[in-house]
């Protein structure tokens, strides 16, 4: 154990500071891409309550779809990681494989948009004039999911590379596009004219104000946007060294497109039930009333934010050590990835201090209803506690996938997520345990958030452990996805 710990302080000297490097302009590109949520809920909000509860209600729906597209495409990073630090070739193949598979789910999600949503509406009881309006801003969103999944899967690759800036900067230029396509598109020739006075010409006057409807519009062609934007800068950029990627298309490859879904699709699978368990768990607290409802919303908001941190350091630490492993070094592979738990621990202790130093006057910007303040307060304190253990699962999930163990992850967040988080959190919120305690309301969700991610980081861990002893100790091979 000496000799270990020894060894991984040493790495972490010469480490901390490229992993940090990777992970800056991976947390940059998140916040842009939450940046454009924000846009559209404040601009529809301020045309109309049903605008914003259409755009609202869409969202729970697109977004998911998104989100399992991005995790399936993500299987892509350390498989290039891997073939980048092996020197080998097969990169520019993979891709392609990528595309194919980015493509392809991007069209069935906007023929899901299209065709199958008003039934889900019908089903959740949805009024019908938000209804109506959603379905139309649905629509207009399922234009831009091939857009958006050839964006990821370019995305998966660029990271990869060890090259993370790009998705950074073409997330803003996707956020510049979002915003006055929004303020055009969502509020017309009226909201020009407030804008800019009466002298505009009359076609610019005349434009009709699309609602819910142009906010679709408005992020589709964002989507399209950063999408040709990114396959520009790989077509012309040199940080990719030899990997001509446009070169000459590769068809279809089953065996490869397999298993690149080998990988993927459990990284989907784990990011739906993740996205879908705050999904289910706002659903059972609207009957606890408004001022908890408030409250809930403001303090997830704002611990969202503090996790992009966390979540960008599990991104690149998925780069870091399937690089390392692709140089055929796994044992130095293990003490990156244990560094970067170390990390990951001291993000997680400097996002607590934050939320201790800044909850009353941040959460003061959100509202000023006492009741919802002081409970949204009492949220966040429990939120403090769950930061290192949410701050270690989504990176020993990272480091896990650098070694394409994804299967596992999958099956750990099943089974933490949903049965512990949401199953655990419903029986405390709704029925306390077993005449001891009484009903905790929402407090019992969180309780069971905080149970849920402890689980989960103890089961990775363990993971984690094994897995990166037995490759170190050539107990266990890496599956070779070269094509």
């Amino acid at each position: 154990m000496a000799p270990f710990t020894a060894d991984l302080l040493a790495v972490t000297r010469q480490e901390t500071r490229p992993l940090i490097r990777l992970a800056l302009p991976i947390c940059g590109a998140q916040l842009a891409q939450a940046g454009m949520s924000v846009v559209d809920v404040m601009m529809t909000g301020r045309l109309s309550a049903t605008d914003l509860a259409a755009v609202s209600v869409g969202s729970s729906l697109w977004l998911p779809l998104m989100l399992f597209m991005t995790g399936t495409l993500m299987g892509l990073t350390p498989v290039v990681a891997h073939l980048l630090g092996g020197g080998r070739g097969g990169i520019r193949d993979n891709v392609h494989q990528a595309l194919w598979i980015g493509v392809t789910l991007g069209i069935v999600a906007a023929v899901l948009l299209w065709l199958a949503v008003m039934p889900v509406f019908r089903l959740m009881a949805v009024p019908e004039e938000v209804a109506r309006r959603s379905a139309g801003y649905l629509a207009a969103v399922g234009m831009g999911m091939p857009g958006v999944a050839i964006f990821q899967a370019l995305r998966a690759f660029s990271d990869g590379m060890n090259h993370t800036r790009p998705a950074l900067w073409i997330s803003l230029v996707g956020l510049a596009v979002n915003i006055p396509s929004n303020y055009l598109l969502i509020y017309g020739g009226a909201g020009l004219t407030a804008l800019f006075g009466e002298g505009l010409p009359g076609p610019l006057q005349a434009l009709p104000a699309l609602g819910a409807v142009g906010c679709g519009i408005a992020t589709a062609l964002s989507m399209w946007v950063m999408s040709l934007t990114m396959i520009a800068y790989t077509r012309r950029s040199r940080a990719y060294g030899d990997v001509e990627l446009w070169r000459c298309p590769t068809p279809p490859r089953w065996r490869m497109i397999g298993e690149l879904l080998y990988v993927g699709v459990p990284i989907g699978v784990a990011i739906f039930v993740e996205v879908t368990l705050f999904t289910l768990i706002a659903l059972f607290i609207a009957s606890l009333g408004e001022v908890t409802v408030a409250a809930h919303q403001v303090a997830l908001n704002y611990t969202s934010l503090l996790f992009m941190l966390p979540l960008s350091l599990g991104m690149a630490l998925t780069v870091r050590v399937g690089h390392t492993l692709g140089q055929a070094r796994p044992g130095a592979a293990r003490l990156v990835a244990w560094n970067g738990i170390l990390i990951a621990v001291a993000v997680a202790l400097l996002n607590s201090l934050l939320l201790w130093l800044t909850a009353e006057p941040v959460i003061a910007l959100y509202t000023h209803d006492p009741a919802v303040m002081q409970l949204t307060l009492s949220l966040v304190g429990l939120a403090m506690l769950y930061q290192v253990s949410d701050s270690l699962q989504v990176n020993l999930a990272g480091a896990l996938r650098g070694y394409k163990d994804t299967r596992v992850i999958m099956l750990i967040t099943l089974l933490a997520y949903w049965l512990v988080g949401l199953g655990g959190g419903h029986w405390l919120g709704e029925y306390g345990l077993y005449g001891w305690v009484p009903p905790l309301g929402v407090y019992g969700y969180w309780i069971g958030l905080i149970a849920g991610l402890t689980v989960a980081a103890m089961l990775l861990g363990e993971r984690l452990r094994r897995r990166s002893k037995a490759v170190a100790h050539g107990d266990m091979e890496l599956p070779d996805l070269r094509g």
